[in-house]
Formats: C-alpha cells, structure tokens, sequence
C-alpha cells in the first residue's frame, strides 16, 4: 500500500492533474477535493483511484470539462437538469444547491438529474443537504460496464446503484448519513483485492459461469463474474429490488439513460439520479417535543441496545464516515499500489514532478 500521504497533498496533486487535463481551477478544486474526502470518508472506491477513469474517459471523449448543470425543467417542485457529461461532481454539487434553493423557497424539491460523469460519492450531496437543512433521498443509476447480477440471475444486468439519505443533525445527535451500493460489494475492493492476490469473502460474487466465487479477479476478466446483490442468498432480493428501483426512478425517469445495452459503451460513465429534497419544518408537528426531540428518542433508544457478544455496540449511519475522517486527518490516507502507480503514470504524463506533491 502507499502512504500514508497528507490530503493536502493529494488534493494539491490532482488538482493539477486535473488543471493540466483541461479543467479550469473551480472545477479542479471541486473534483480533487471531493475525490480526497471520499478517501479520508472510507470510502476508497469513489476516490483518488478515481483519476484514472476519468483520464480514460477523457482520451475517449466521454467526458467533457467545465460544463455546468444545465436546468432543462423548472416547475415547482419539479426541477430537471442535465449535465452534458461533465465532471459528476461539479454538475451533481450545482443541481443539488439548485435544489435546495428551490426547497427552501417551497418546502420541497424533486430533482431529476441526467447525463452526468461519475459524481462520486453520493453522501457528499447528503451532506450539502444536511448543511443546509433539507432532508434528501437520492436514487442513482450507473451507465457503464455493468457489474451486478440480478437475484437469481449468473450474469451482470446492473450498476453498484447507490441510495443516499441524509438528515440533518439534531440537539443530541450528529447527521444520519445512510449512502450504501446496493451490490454487496464495491467493484473498487475486488480490484484491489485482485491486485494483492487476495480472495473475497463467500457469497460475494459469482463467475463467468454463475457459480459462487471469492476470486475477486472474475470481474477483470472477459467474460467476467458479477457482484451479487447485498443481502445474500437469503436477503439478495432486497438489495435487488433496490437496485432495479434505482434503474427505474434514476436511469428510465429522471435520467432517460437506463443502464441497456444499447446505452453501453467501452469507458463510459455516466450517472443519473433521482432526489427527493424536504424542509422538514414544513411536515414538522410539536407534538411531543417535534421532529428533532423524537429522533433524538429514537437514536438514543437505538444506540442504548446491548452490543452483541464480541460487537463494539450499535453504530448510527453517519458515523463510520465521521470515524474515518478522524483517522485520516491524523494519520493520512493510504493508497492501494494500483492508485499509486496511476498517479506518477498520468501525472508524470503531463509533465508534473509527482514524488515532490506527495513528499512535500
């Protein structure tokens, strides 16, 4: 593994990549900020590793800099905007700002967004709405090389399909943060797994042939394996159905683009996304104290559980991402050798002295 590297660093590295790749400085900023938060966050597979897709899809042209969200659609509470394949996390960061104007102003917002390069970490957006005030929703497909079998099925039909829920925080408690694949794994850990010649655990993934697996290097492999559903074999429907609901109300609805054959192509990403945002002061009641008092009762009933035998105790969503940020904004962040090897190919590629930004 590399590092651990400062994230100064790291950001001050790709965003000169990203400068030298043709973004403007705002959008490098923006892009190589949110690629080091999703590290520090635990969130490896939507971070640095990251840079070199987009360094693919921009020698293939699917991926076009500075763009911005492009508003298409503006009748309350209906907002639709289109991203013109720019970078995911400038176009998502605008359109959902735009939409929590938007509910603000009318208590509620539904945003459809479409035709946007990979945004990244979806609880990035949960968090914008969690600063803010809003409660979000958001349902994301994903158009690329599909990774993920249907229940029941031995081939991959369907993306890592993220959901996201995010509420702001209360008195007694930090903001719920719920941002989870609906496959049970993310393609990112089978590709470093793949790397140190590890295996995965059971019920994980299946091979070319539908049968069950735990080497991780099926899904590097043409013809390749699939991610199952999370759930496993008992539960696998439930992540499913989530994903498949993704696929519908994120990639038929809002984005036009679902993840079809017709609508693959070699080093595309695209993302769509459906949100649904919230003033929660507008279905608010003071009965009992109001929305804010019950969910303290309600985490503080939740978290009172007895931890299982051996367990660390009950955890509320949010809270592994603000342990990993503790940890790495003390002790750095550590790469996987491909994520490293990435860095000095396309950035010495461009011309920059990459050991000087990260030993600096």
């Amino acid at each position: 593994m590399g590092g651990p590297y400062a994230a100064e660093r790291l950001v001050a590295l790709l965003d000169a990549i990203l400068q030298r790749s043709g973004s403007g400085p705002e959008e490098a900023a923006i892009v190589a900020a949110n690629l080091v938060d999703s590290d520090a966050a635990g969130h490896a597979s939507h971070g640095v590793c990251q840079i070199a897709v987009y360094a693919k899809s921009l020698e293939l042209g699917h991926l076009q800099p500075n763009r911005h969200a492009r508003v298409v659609r503006d009748e309350a509470p209906f907002l639709v905007v289109d991203g013109e394949v720019g970078y995911g996390q400038v176009i998502a960061r605008e359109a959902t700002d735009l939409a929590i104007a938007r509910t603000k102003a009318g208590g509620a917002c539904v945003l459809a967004l479409r035709n946007a390069h990979h945004i990244g970490r979806v609880g990035a957006y949960g968090e914008r709405c969690i600063d803010a005030g809003p409660i979000g929703v958001f349902f994301v497909n994903v158009v690329s090389r599909p990774l993920a079998a249907p229940h029941g099925g031995g081939r991959p039909r369907l993306g890592t399909n993220p959901i996201c829920i995010a509420v702001p925080a209360t008195p007694g408690h930090p903001p719920f943060l719920l941002d989870f694949a609906t496959s049970a794994v993310a393609a990112n850990k089978c590709r470093v797994a793949a790397a140190s010649g590890e295996e995965v655990a059971d019920g994980l993934l299946i091979d070319e042939r539908g049968a069950p697996t735990r080497d991780p290097g099926v899904m590097f492999r043409d013809p390749t394996g699939a991610i199952l559903p999370f759930g496993g074999q008992l539960g696998g429907h439930k992540g499913y159905g989530l994903a498949l609901a993704c696929e519908i109300l994120a990639g038929a609805l809002a984005g036009g683009l679902p993840a079809l054959p017709e609508n693959l192509r070699p080093g595309r990403v695209v993302n769509n996304a459906l949100a649904f945002l919230i003033d929660p002061s507008r279905v608010d009641s003071a009965e009992n104290g109001g929305w804010r008092a019950l969910t303290d009762a309600v985490l503080d009933h939740i978290q009172d559980t007895p931890p299982a035998p051996g367990g660390a105790g009950v955890w509320v969503p949010g809270e592994p991402e603000r342990h990993a940020r503790a940890s790495a904004a003390e002790r750095g962040i550590t790469l996987d050798p491909d994520t490293v090897r990435s860095l000095h190919r396309i950035g010495e590629a461009l011309g920059l002295d990459v050991p000087a930004f990260l030993t600096a």
